[in-house]
C-alpha cells in the first residue's frame, strides 16, 4: 500500500534524530508526560531533570487548561493546581524556554487544546511555541477535518503537529491525520480519558499494523502505560516508544520531594529497560 511521507520539518529534526538512532540501537522511544508549571515551576524544572535522568528520549509537557476533556482526574487536578497558580501561557512559554536553553537536544513537544491556541491567536501561537524551542504540537481536541486551520502556521514555523489516533480510526481517516502529522504519531491504547487503568483495545495490534502501512512516522502508545509489562506489549505489536503521563504524575505526588529524583528516574528506567 502506498505510504504517505510527511512534509519535512524546514528548521527541525530532533524527532527524526532520536527515533533514527534509538533504531539503530534496537530500543524503544520513552515520553514522559507532565503539566508546564506542575506542582511549581521549580519543582517542574526539577521533574524536567528527573526525567532526563531516568532514560527520557523525548518530552510531552501540556499546558494547563480549564476543561481539558481528554485528561482524567489525575491531570485535570495537577491542571487545577496550576491554574489556581494563575500559571498561564505566557508562563509556560517562558518556562519551555527555560527548559530548552537547559537540553538542546531532546524532541520537546506540546500538548494543549484548541481554546488555548485561538485565543492566542493560531500564527501568533505557533510562532511563540517555536521561539520557546518547541519540536510539536498536538492539539488534543482539534479533528482531522480541521487541520488546516493551523497547519499552515505550524508548518511555517517549523512545528510538526503531532497527530492522534484511536482504535477508532478507520484507513481513510488515518490517511487523513498522517498526511499534516509530523514528529510521531500519538496512538491512544483505549477509547476513554487519561489514566492509569491498564485497559488496551483488543484492536490496538491492527491499528498499528494499519498505521505502518499508512505512514512512515512513529507511532507512539499512550493511555494507561504505567508498568514494563505494558511497554513490553506495545512495542511486542509494534508500537516505537509509549507516553507515560497519569501514572508519573501520581508517583510524584506519592513520592517525598527528598526521595522524588531516585525514586522516579529509577520508576522510567524500568519502562526504558522494558524487553522488547
Amino acid at each position: 500500500m502506498t505510504q504517505t511521507t510527511p512534509t519535512p520539518n524546514p528548521t527541525r529534526n530532533r524527532y527524526a534524530r532520536s527515533f533514527a538512532q534509538l533504531a539503530e540501537a534496537g530500543q524503544h522511544a520513552l515520553i514522559p508526560f507532565t503539566l508546564l508549571g506542575w506542582p511549581n515551576p521549580e519543582t517542574c524544572l526539577r521533574s524536567i531533570d528527573t526525567f532526563v535522568a531516568g532514560g527520557a528520549t523525548a518530552l510531552e509537557l501540556g499546558i494547563a487548561f480549564s476543561d481539558p476533556m481528554a485528561d482524567g482526574p489525575t491531570i485535570q487536578q495537577a491542571a487545577k493546581t496550576v491554574l489556581d497558580a494563575n500559571f498561564g501561557v505566557s508562563d509556560a512559554l517562558a518556562l519551555l524556554t527555560r527548559i530548552r536553553a537547559k537540553y538542546p537536544d531532546i524532541p520537546i513537544g506540546l500538548l494543549v487544546y484548541y481554546n488555548l491556541v485561538l485565543a492566542r491567536g493560531v500564527a501568533r501561537f505557533f510562532a511563540e511555541v517555536a521561539e520557546a524551542g518547541a519540536d510539536g504540537v498536538l492539539i488534543a481536541d482539534l479533528p482531522a477535518e480541521m487541520a488546516q486551520e493551523v497547519f499552515p502556521a505550524a508548518q511555517a514555523n517549523g512545528v510538526d503537529l503531532i497527530g492522534m489516533v484511536s482504535p477508532l480510526t478507520d484507513e481513510t481517516r488515518l490517511k487523513q491525520i498522517a498526511a499534516v502529522s509530523g514528529g510521531f504519531l500519538y496512538v491512544v491504547s483505549r477509547l476513554g480519558i487519561t489514566g492509569v487503568e491498564a485497559r488496551h483495545d483488543q484492536s490496538l495490534s491492527g491499528l498499528l499494523t494499519l498505521i505502518k502501512a499508512h505512514s512512515n512516522l512513529p507511532a507512539c502508545v499512550g493511555f494507561g502505560i504505567s508498568q514494563p509489562e505494558h511497554v513490553t506489549k506495545m512495542i511486542g505489536m509494534g508500537a516505537k516508544g509509549v507516553i507515560v503521563g497519569s501514572a508519573l504524575i501520581e508517583r510524584m505526588q506519592a513520592t517525598p520531594p527528598g526521595d522524588s529524583l531516585e525514586t522516579i528516574a529509577t520508576y522510567l528506567q524500568s519502562l526504558r529497560n522494558a524487553k522488547q
